[in-house]
């Protein structure tokens, strides 16, 4: 059974922000990773972190984006491994925001954990972006939280 990683924040800040922090460039390289994203479907872009060869993980992340409904979701693929176009993680990234009474929701899900190979990536990935959604936090929202909805 595929495994999906979920994390809610809640910001008090209005989803035009949030969006911004999402689908701009500059802003996501800033707590996600360096990038050549562009929000248009069907745009292909990588992201880069460092390379953890031991692991399999040559530091690149190719991703496409595959939805998008402005101020509200983001999907994208989410493909990594040892090299070019080897890959050991085949996933989706869907980001959903919505907007509340005290500002805004953004629900983070990464799909497509299959199988005994992907079972520690899982794991990894899980704190990860845990990790990863306090760095953003410290950018748009220094007081908010991350809630692991798993």
């Amino acid at each position: 059974m595929p495994r999906t990683i979920r994390h809610l924040i809640s910001l008090q800040h209005p989803p035009e922000l949030v969006w911004d922090y999402l689908t701009k460039p500059e802003l996501l390289a800033k707590w996600l990773m360096p990038n050549n994203f562009q929000p248009t479907i069907g745009h292909q872009f990588r992201f880069t972190a460092r390379p953890l060869p031991r692991f399999g993980f040559d530091g690149n992340i190719y991703c496409e984006v595959l939805e998008i409904i402005p101020l509200k979701k983001l999907a994208y693929s989410w493909q990594g491994g040892p090299g070019p176009r080897k890959f050991t993680l085949d996933s989706i990234v869907t980001w959903t925001i919505k907007e509340t009474a005290d500002g805004t929701d953004l629900l983070l899900e990464h799909s497509g954990f299959r199988g005994t190979k992907n079972f520690l990536t899982y794991f990894v990935m899980n704190k990860g972006w845990v990790k990863i959604q306090k760095r953003l936090l410290k950018l748009i929202a220094p007081t908010a939280y991350v809630h692991p909805t798993t």
